[in-house]
This record gives C-alpha cells, structure tokens and sequence, in this order.
C-alpha cells in the first residue's frame, strides 16, 4: 500500500496485438567499441538466427562507441548490404551511453541489447523477448547463474561474477541472479520512464537499471542461458569492478534516502479476475505487519543498545527518554519507507511529527512502568529495568502500529472514485496504449484504437520502416544524449487509473 502515490506513469501491462504494420517488433541492439574483426561475423550470424526463427519484424542496430579502427566502415558497410541492419555513431565511450541513446530513438516496442562476442546462444533470444511481448514481464535477463544454465568460462571470472551478484544481494537486496550477463531485453514504454532515472553510463548501467526496476515492483523475467567465455575478452575486470562499486554505493545511498522517483513506475493490477477487489479486507495487512515486526524488532534491539549507554552516565528515566527519542525517529522513517511504502520526501516532516505524538504515548507508557518499578523497590536490578521496558514497549509497540497504520500512514486511495494522474506519453508509440478522460466520457468517439497491431516480418521485397534517415550508405552521428533529449519532449495528457473491474468498451473480445 502507497500512501502519497498514483497507479504511477505506466499503464497494466497488455499483449502486444498481432498483426501487420512497418515497425518493426524488436530492436537488438550490440554495442562496439574497436571490434573491426568481430562485428561482421556477429551480425550475420544474429541476423540469420532471427530470419529463420523470429516470427516478426526486427532490427539490428549497431551502436558504435567512438571506435578508433575502422568498425565504423564496417558497420556501415553492414547497413548497406542488410536491410535489416542499422548504424548508430557515438563520439563517446560507454556500453550504457550507447545503450540509452539507441534505445532512447528507437521506435520499436521491444528493445534487446547482446555483446558482440556473441557468447550467449542465440536459442535463448526468443525465450528473452516473448514474456515482453506477450506483457507479462517489464524486462528480461539472461541468466548465467541459474541451476539449469550451462556456463564455459574460468575460475577467475566465475569468482568474479558470484561475488559481484553476492555484493548486490548483501547491499542492494537484489533478487535477480545475474546483473553482468550481457543479454537483456526491455519494453520501449518501461524503457521511458526508467532510463531517465538510470546515471551510469558504462558496465554498471545494467545493474542500476535492474536494481531501479525491481525495487519500483517491476517484473523482472529470467532466461537460463548457455554461455561460453570469451578469451579475448577486452573488458578492464579491475576498473570495472572498482566503478561498479562505486555505483553500488550511490544507489544504495538514492534509495536510502528515497531521492529516486521510483512511484513513476508503478503498474496497476491487470485484467485479472483474481486482482478483483476483496470486502472486508484490509489492503496489505499481512505484509504491513511482518514489515513493522521486523522495524519493531530491530529498533527494540537498537533502542535496548541506547538505553544500555546512555544509563552508565544518567539516570533510568533520562536515558529512557532519550534512547526511545532517538530509535523512535529511525523507527518512523524505516517504517514510512518499508512497511506502509512511502518515498520521497513529501509530507516527511509531518510523518516525523506525529511519530513524536506516538512516541510521546510510548515515552509515557515506559515512563510509567519504571516510575511504577521505582515505587515497588528503591533499587531495582539492571535487568529487572529491561525486563519491565520490554513488557512495556510490547504493549507500545501494539499501539504503535494501530496508530501508525490509522493516523500517521492511512491509505488515502478513494476506491470509490477514479483518481487522475499526469502521465508522460508518446503519441508515436505503438504500445504505450492509454485511455484520457474524455474518451471515457465519450466512449464512442472516432478515435484510433492506441495499440498498434504487432508487425509480422515483412518480405524481402517490402519497404523498411522509416528510422532515423532512409540512406544506407550514410551513418547515422548523433552526440551521446541527443536522441534522449528528441525522444522525451512528449505531450502531457491526463490519464485515468486502471482497475482491475474496469473494460474498455472498445473491447470487443468475448468477455469470459
């Protein structure tokens, strides 16, 4: 449960309707820097996997990171000879600039990326991309770390790769299982919103992507893939590794102190029957209560710990009143953002001032029953003190939670009445498929249906869909960041939250 948000920028996830148009489906993306010998290689072999087994329209883009040899002939070359293909120049280095730019200017709905050594079978491409498609998962991943995955590569590297993904896991509490495999796909609408939240733009770029996504409760699929190493390899492993700490650091510190708009990537339920609203049942009760049990239980031990250093230089009610101040400003703050799932820093001051007001009852409650010990014996034991606070801060902590849920953190959703968010939306898009206000009311009006049928592959004989410019002969420069700059200029339009309950009466499948 949310208590400051909306259902967020990011309507349900929805199948991508079959059918024929020009853009093409998916966008592979392969990001180069100085691979003259093995881009040709690469994209032929990816181009004819995809024309035999892929049953739509595709693209393979090119991305060359400022290379120094003559990968951009090659590429160039490549454009002209394959319709399929694309070149995209950068003047900068970065595997994740590359990655946000190309993907940034892309019209397709599905974008992937891979590494150019192609180490990953290409069999596992299409397993990657059909969850995105069919609307299930926001994004995709190869797995190198999962049970059924055959892997081929050093001692050193797996070492590398495993403690990595146990740094991310220990720090981050990430889910996923492989953050470095270099195999990803995303939907262009989550793509969007998210990548303007991402910073890095080297080797930690999928990292922070995924981390950002799981935590805003995005679907995350994973393909177990077959990998073989590749020896020749020219990644620095220690100037890598060194950044992407770095990069674990600042984003452990952003979503610490919930500076990332993560709300803005917030999904509805879907179409569901079983999402149906419940009477009579509080929303998210269970998970509120194990989050606040684990606080509760971590702020009774840190609060214990206080108490036990402020008594050796005061009395028993003066570092009970200071040890329950201090744990009780961290005990609001970790359950505005971990039990009741409050983030950023709207309303915080007016949350930490009526967690004083429940601190003032708990003050009173443990005040009371040292000041009832005190009465009962001149000179009680140390840990006859604890063993009272504890008995009392049980009884507060009850109270604490009734009141935290009920008056500091009350669900103000009004499910009576369709609330309205601003969303950020590209009119262009063939999947970013919305509902304004004013068709609900007019339901009826000569409006084209938001989703665009998904393209088929088209012959060899069809035209291409337009992208970027139409001459195969020339590449395509743009400056890092300039095509995000192009694409996120979108109109504003007033969008009405999605319910599970709701039809579009547009629809004109059979409802069952």
């Amino acid at each position: 449960m949310r208590t400051d948000s909306s259902p967020g920028n990011l309507p349900a996830r929805e199948h991508l309707p079959a059918g024929s148009a020009g853009t093409p489906v998916l966008d592979v993306v392969i990001p180069v820097y100085n691979e003259e010998k093995d881009l040709q290689p690469c994209v032929v072999r990816l181009h004819e996997h995809l024309k035999r087994t892929f049953p739509y329209a595709f693209r393979i883009t090119v991305a060359d990171n400022a290379s120094t040899d003559t990968t951009p002939q090659v590429a160039a070359r490549l454009e002209s000879e394959i319709p399929e293909v694309r070149s995209f120049r950068l003047e900068q280095k970065g595997r994740g600039r590359a990655l946000r730019t190309v993907w940034s200017a892309s019209d397709a709905p599905i974008l992937a990326y891979m590494d150019v050594d192609l180490s990953t079978d290409l069999n596992a491409l299409l397993p990657l991309v059909a969850p995105l498609i069919s609307g299930h998962s926001d994004l995709a991943i190869g797995s190198r770390l999962a049970r059924s995955s055959r892997v081929v590569r050093g001692a050193k590297r797996e070492f590398i790769s495993r403690t990595y993904n146990l740094i991310l896991r220990g720090s981050l509490q990430a889910r996923f299982s492989d953050a470095q495999c270099g195999f990803k796909a995303i939907r262009r609408d989550v793509a969007q919103v998210l990548l303007p939240l991402i910073e890095d733009t080297g080797w930690f770029f999928d990292t922070e992507m995924l981390v950002l996504a799981e935590r805003a409760g995005l679907r995350i699929h994973e393909v177990p893939v077959d990998w073989v190493d590749d020896p020749n390899s020219t990644v620095h492993i220690a100037k890598t590794a060194t950044d992407d700490l770095k990069g674990v650091w600042r984003v452990g510190r952003a979503l610490a102190t919930g500076s990332l708009p993560l709300d803005r990537l917030a999904r509805p339920f879907g179409d569901d029957p079983r999402d149906r609203d419940l009477t009579d049942v509080p929303k998210g009760l269970a998970r509120q209560l194990v989050g606040f049990c684990v606080v509760g239980a971590l702020s009774t031990l840190f609060y214990l710990l206080l108490y036990s250093a402020f008594r050796s230089f005061s009395g028993s009610q003066i570092a009970n009143a200071l040890a329950l101040l201090v744990s009780a400003v961290a005990n609001t703050a970790a359950n505005r953002r971990l039990t009741f799932g409050v983030r950023g820093r709207g309303s915080a001051v007016r949350h930490q001032a009526q967690g004083l007001v429940v601190f003032g009852i708990g003050l009173a409650l443990t005040s009371g029953s040292l000041a009832a010990l005190n009465a009962a014996t001149s000179s009680p034991a140390h840990s006859t003190e604890l063993a009272v606070l504890i008995a009392a801060n049980l009884a507060a902590t009850v109270l604490r939670f009734l009141l935290f849920r009920a008056w500091v953190f009350p669900d103000r959703r009004d499910d009576t009445a369709a609330s309205t968010v601003v969303a950020s939306h590209n009119p262009a898009s063939p999947t970013y498929g919305t509902t304004t206000a004013a068709h609900q009311q007019h339901p009826h009006s000569h409006q084209q249906h938001p989703h665009t049928p998904l393209p088929q592959r088209p012959n060899a004989t069809a035209p291409q869909a337009p992208y970027i410019n139409y001459d195969h002969n020339q590449t395509n420069e743009f400056r890092a960041g300039e095509a995000a700059d192009r694409t996120w200029g979108d109109a504003t339009m007033q969008l009405q939250a999605v319910r599970p309950h709701d039809h579009d009466p547009r629809d004109t499948r059979d409802a069952r």
